[in-house]
């Protein structure tokens, strides 16, 4: 029965971890890539906590970068292949409003 429940636990925290946002404080840029602390592999994914809203892929900055100072945007623009494309993002967000 403990064997069965470590188990469960076990398999439980490891799927959970990945559950939590990362914040661009997780992340570092090495060599014109951006990784997440700690890995040697560059980050895929997105970040939505803290004044950044962003969105990398193998490393690159790509699609819509949004920066909040307080309620409002602050700073923002489209990504394409870490290339900034156009100085407002292309998404559809109520915080933008």
């Amino acid at each position: 029965m403990i064997r069965i429940l470590s188990t469960a636990l076990l398999a439980l925290s490891l799927t959970a971890s990945g559950a939590f946002a990362t914040s661009m404080s997780d992340l570092v840029l090495v060599d014109g890539l951006w990784h997440k602390k700690f890995t040697h592999v560059p980050f895929t994914g997105e970040t939505d906590e803290g004044l950044w809203r962003a969105t990398f892929k193998n490393g690159k900055k790509e699609g819509p970068w949004v920066m909040y100072h307080g309620k409002r945007e602050d700073s923002s623009g489209t990504f394409r292949n870490g290339e900034k494309v156009s100085d407002s993002p292309t998404v559809t967000d109520p915080l933008l409003r």
